[in-house]
């Protein structure tokens, strides 16, 4: 059952030769035989069983709700659920919050009849609390190791989700990013991730960092999966006004975008100032561009992105005023026994042997310290972000050069842990910031491998420009079919 597709489940339930509940019980054997090795899930939904058992019913009525039917997903410990788990972020200043209701995305995966299997560990408050943080690692959660290499980092902040579809320990995991969170993890641990256009998934019930970046996005095997996920969490959310932005825009099937001749005459265009002087990864990006041009694409070769690197530090200004005044929202309406960021910060504090053993709040104290959200210097610091990586940055690069897409290496092979410095990330490359500040899609797809461990290419355009990336992603990976399963080795062979 290894590298079951979401389309071979499905062939195989409609066929009888599969059920639901089957299909999650071989997933929750394989997690409780591997998972000890990678622990990628905080928390396993009790009930998922009698919830697949009862999709089983429907099928054997006759109703198939969507391709999603009996499908076991993953979910991000910052995903509001209304059930037997827990919504936590990692921390155990959230241990035992019971959300008041479901994430609007789970209520539209329930519906599409996938079974909400259990939630991820990740990088603790989506590793926006130290600046010398630890990926993977949460006060819950321990930490999420990378299958590929189990001494090196599942990076993050969607490390569990990444881990656990990377091990098949579900059909699919949904994840979230505010710079970097869906696709660095998803690349570094070998599978596909989709960072979407702000505003095409709600937001609504997930534990916020910045309401300007922050969204969810699927994480799975194949980009087919990836793209039947995606369909599936869209629509219109009262809660979230973003959503109301690409009503018109958004799709709830996004698989007809998968067309293995979808690169043929495409113009993507590589961002060679992003790319970094990495020569492992240089030559495995080179080989990933030939690829393309024999499958038909037309590769522009330089497109640099203007103003790539002149926003970080507006970018961190703005994530830490929203992520105080986001967070405090949040737990204002939760169940919660802590209501605000200075109760957080406070516990926190107060707990440090349990809770800071490695690295400290620095990114809440200094969000506990930022004004309210019309102060001159949160709004013109927002403005010039968006300036410098929308009009002045990608929209800039497109129009001048005529692209349908961009590409550039998603990142580099997945660094040692290291409990007492923290990340130690040695890429000299950028791949993420610019569609994450800009609130643009993003997609990474396995590239190749170096000492085994995976990296990934990416993908990315102007806002609403999710077909067209699946198209171009799936056709490069039916053509490359780079991904190999992991196999769990203690540590990479160099």
């Amino acid at each position: 059952m290894d590298e079951l597709t979401i389309l071979e489940a499905q062939e195989k339930m409609s066929s009888g030769e599969l059920t639901a509940r089957q299909l999650a019980e071989l997933f929750l054997g394989r997690i409780e035989t591997l998972d000890k090795k990678v622990n990628a899930i905080i928390e396993l939904n009790p009930d998922a069983l009698e919830i697949a058992s009862s999709l089983d019913r429907e099928r054997a009525q006759g109703k198939v709700r969507s391709p999603l039917h009996g499908i076991p997903i993953l979910l991000k410990d910052n995903i509001d659920t209304r059930d037997k788990m827990q919504t936590t972020s990692g921390s155990l200043a959230l241990e035992e919050h019971i959300a008041p209701r479901d994430a609007f995305i789970v209520k539209q995966l329930r519906k599409a009849g996938a079974v909400i299997f259990g939630k991820t560990n990740l990088s603790e408050w989506a590793n926006f609390r130290g600046k010398h943080s630890v990926s993977g690692w949460s006060s819950r959660g321990g930490l999420t190791r990378n299958p590929y290499a189990l001494d090196r980092s599942a990076c993050g902040s969607s490390s569990g989700s990444a881990a656990a579809v990377a091990a098949n320990f579900a059909s699919a995991a949904v994840g979230t990013e505010t710079d970097g969170s869906v696709i660095c993890p998803a690349q570094t641990n070998g599978i596909v991730g989709i960072k979407p256009t702000l505003g095409l998934l709600s937001r609504s019930g997930i534990i916020p960092i910045a309401h300007s970046q922050d969204t969810a996005g699927p994480m799975a095997r194949t980009v087919a999966d990836a793209a039947t996920l995606l369909g599936a969490m869209t629509g219109v959310d009262g809660r979230d006004p973003a959503t109301k932005s690409g009503a018109k825009r958004r799709l709830s099937d996004y698989t007809k975008f998968l067309d293995k001749d979808g690169l043929k005459g495409a113009r993507i265009g590589v961002a060679r100032n992003m790319v970094g002087t990495d020569k492992r990864i240089i030559a495995i990006f080179e080989a990933c561009l030939d690829a393309m041009k024999q499958l038909g694409a037309v590769i522009v070769d330089p497109a640099n992105v203007p103003n790539f690197d002149k926003f970080s530090k507006t970018e961190i200004d703005v994530l830490h005023y929203e992520f105080k005044a986001d967070l405090n929202k949040y737990l204002a309406g939760s169940n919660a026994r802590l209501k605000t960021m200075a109760e957080i910060i406070k516990f926190n504090e107060e707990n440090r042997a349990r809770v800071m053993p490695y690295f400290g709040q620095e990114h809440m104290l200094a969000a506990q310290e930022k004004g309210g959200l019309r102060d001159k210097k949160y709004r013109e610091a927002l403005a010039k972000n968006r300036l410098l990586t929308r009009r002045n940055g990608i929209d800039a690069a497109m129009k001048k050069y005529k692209l349908d897409a961009m590409v550039v290496p998603s990142g580099g092979p997945a660094w040692m842990i290291d409990l007492a410095n923290g990340d130690a990330i040695n890429w000299d490359m950028e791949s993420t910031s610019p569609a994450a500040v800009a609130g643009y899609p993003h997609i990474t797809v396995p590239a190749g491998y170096i000492f085994g461990l995976p990296v990934g290419i990416s993908f990315f355009a102007k806002a609403w420009q999710e077909p067209t990336l699946i198209k171009l992603a799936y056709a490069f990976e039916q053509a490359t079919k780079i991904r190999k399963p992991p196999k769990f080795l203690r540590a990479a062979k160099l």
